[in-house]
């Protein structure tokens, strides 16, 4: 089966620059792009009036409203609607499952709102199966970057990054970009060093040329898949948010990895994701990979 590309509109400008985003995605893709609006009926606990049929037409026209702006600007696409009879994290956690991607609005620079109020987008994020992409407005507009290179950060090894890496360059052929492959590294502390780790910097003539093999080594199948996609691989000393973010300001598209893993809170984004989420002027794209 065919999976589509989706995205969850609230009629912000927000969630408008998303659907942008998905249909163009989908497009590039050769895919469907289904447009959804989780809404469920919750009557309050509270003296106000509600009106479930004014509230469900609401919600229709929202999805109407989107629809008609992709299918306006992209014809020959197949765009589908549904109303998702579920409360918002739930209803699009299970959208993500089902999809090729998940596209969601981020709103300023602060804390992840877009389509949803408070935490909710961050939850979605932090939970999702597939890759989800958090879509910024830009300058008060709707227009998303076009242009630009495929922005990756790769940790680990070639296994821990194949999903991110994979993702990046699958984004970068379907685009005609190139990719900046990111390496951030710091010193180890004291007690994290031994004979063996000593012995392997050595051979690699030191710390910095270690972490470059190390890139190399995971860029080298993805570089095989995709030959004609240029790669400029950048290892840098210092928090992997900090560098992602220095270099950000070239890219059409930032791609971060996020471990799978349940902790007693619940599921987390992780720092790296964290920060781009907050503070990258470009979308998003946050991979879910086994720990």
């Amino acid at each position: 089966m065919t999976r589509a590309v989706a995205v969850g509109v609230d009629g912000s400008p927000e969630s408008l620059a998303a659907a942008d985003w998905a249909a163009h995605e989908a497009a590039l893709r050769g895919v469907p792009l289904r447009v959804v609006h989780a809404w469920s009926w919750q009557p309050l606990d509270v003296p106000v009036v509600q009106d479930r049929e004014a509230e469900a037409e609401s919600a229709r026209a929202v999805l109407a409203e989107a629809a008609a702006r992709v299918g306006g600007r992209h014809p020959g696409l197949d765009v589908t609607t549904e109303l998702l009879a579920d409360a918002v994290v739930p209803g699009l956690l299970a959208e993500a499952g089902r999809s090729e991607v998940l596209a969601l609005g981020t709103r300023g620079h602060g804390a992840l709102m877009g389509f949803l109020l408070g935490s909710y987008g961050q939850q979605v994020i932090a939970g999702a199966t597939r890759p989800v992409v958090s879509v910024r407005a830009r300058d008060g507009g709707t227009t998303v970057p076009a242009e630009g290179e495929i922005l990756v950060g790769q940790q680990g090894s070639p296994e821990d990054s194949a999903a991110v890496l994979g993702f990046a360059f699958a984004e970068a052929a379907a685009r005609g970009a190139g990719v900046r492959a990111v390496r951030a590294w710091s010193l180890p502390p004291l007690y994290a060093w031994s004979p063996g780790s000593l012995a392997l910097a050595d051979e690699a003539g030191g710390l910095e040329p270690f972490e470059r093999k190390a890139l190399r080594a995971a860029l080298a199948p993805w570089r095989e898949r995709y030959p004609d996609v240029p790669v400029t691989e950048h290892v840098e000393i210092g928090s992997a948010g900090q560098v992602l973010l220095s270099v950000v300001a070239r890219a059409q598209l930032l791609v971060v990895g996020r471990r799978v893993r349940r902790v007693p809170a619940g599921a987390r984004v992780g720092s790296v994701a964290h920060a781009a989420l907050h503070h990258a002027p470009c979308p998003v794209a946050v991979v879910p990979h086994p720990a």
